[in-house]
Order: structure tokens, then sequence, then C-alpha cells
């Protein structure tokens, strides 16, 4: 049997320096549970957000660090690729190799203003870089308070050449009853974005009856 139809299609997930990295990492254990092949880039600065926020420890090299994403999320021999920050011959490197869809999770917005203005100084900015020529989709998650004016004009600029700019900003009409709740609701609307079908949480005015419940 071919790697291909092993799993789903590949997303790429890139995590930054920014607070939340508990969505990212969120993201890629959903996503392996979807059955899809999940190529990952962790930034050094994310590297130090994930020590401090989190209690899970990952190895900075990129095969060790596909080892430790797989055994926690259970994925698959093969199911995770995690690429460093200079590996310009990766896929997603390439407009002919890189996934259908990527996904800044969180976002910094030092990376935010890199891939605006297309920096490209790792393969992170690239493979956004690479997203935005090709007319691929393109998440970005900035997590930030407050946004300056030049945060907001990067962010502008983007959604203007259609990357999808999905603040870490959790609702609350689901009535979450604990952090995971309010990581899953971000998390659902970046698998909305990328055509995914889950569970994470219902969907508007989809399960009534269930609101209702926990209102007795």
């Amino acid at each position: 049997m071919s790697k291909d139809s092993l799993f789903k299609k590949p997303i790429t997930v890139a995590l930054t320096g920014a607070s939340g990295a508990q969505y990212g990492l969120r993201l890629i254990d959903v996503l392996v549970e979807a059955g899809h092949e999940v190529w990952v880039m962790i930034s050094k600065a994310s590297h130090m957000v994930i020590a401090t926020e989190t209690d899970i420890s990952l190895p900075a090299q990129p095969e060790r660090l596909a080892a430790a994403l797989r055994e926690r999320s259970g994925a698959a021999p093969g199911q995770i690729r995690c690429f460093g920050r200079e590996d310009w011959m990766a896929p997603v490197a390439s407009g002919s190799g890189a996934a259908s869809a990527m996904v800044v999770c969180p976002c910094s917005t030092g990376t935010l203003s890199a891939i605006a203005t297309g920096a490209s100084n790792n393969l992170i900015e690239r493979a956004a870089d690479v997203a935005i020529k090709e007319r691929r989709t393109l998440v970005i998650v900035p997590r930030e308070s407050p946004f300056s004016p030049i945060h907001l004009e990067h962010m502008l600029g983007l959604s203007r050449m259609g990357v999808v700019i999905l603040p870490a900003a959790p609702g609350f009409y689901h009535r979450p009853q604990s952090i995971d709740d309010l990581i899953d609701f971000i998390v659902a609307r970046i698998l909305n974005q990328l055509g995914i079908q889950h569970t994470l949480m219902p969907r508007w005015g989809e399960d009534e009856a269930d609101n209702m419940s926990k209102d007795k």
C-alpha cells in the first residue's frame, strides 16, 4: 500500500513564539485523529513558549521532534513529519511540493510581519509565502492584545490576499467547562476553515436541546 493511500492530504502546522502553544499542539492531535498527514514546524521561540506554558518537553531536532509528537498524539509511523528552521529542501519550501493548506498557530506578531512583507527568512515564513503565491489556504492565528496599528495593517493586507486571520479569541456561548473547551473552540474554527469535519463542538444552532439542558 502506498503512503498516499494511508493518510489524508497533508496539512502544514507551524507554531511560532506567541502565547497559546496549546492551540497548535491540540490542532496537531486532532488532525492526526482525523487521519491527515501533518507537516510540523516549530520555531525556536515556540519551543521556549511550550516549555513555559505546558509540561510538555519537545526536542528541537526534527526527527526526534516527530517521534515525540507521534508518541503524544498516537500518530501512525510516518504520519507526522517535522522540518528544521532552514530545511530549504523540505516540500513546504516549494510550490510544487507544499501541502494544500497551512496553519500558523499560534502566530507571533513578528511572524505575522514577516509573512505580510514576504521576508522568507526561515522555513515557516517561506512556507507561508508559498501558500500565498500558490493561492492555497493559509490560516493565521495571532495571539496578542492589544493589536497595534502595525499588527492591524499587516492583518488587513494579508486578508486582502485571501489569508484567513483567525485570532485566538474563544467564545463562551457553548458554556465552556474547562480550559480544554476554550482551546477546542479555536481549533474547531480552524478545522472549519480547512473544510475538515469534527465533533469538537456543534455549529451554531445544531445542538439547541443540549444547550437547553445545560441551563437546568
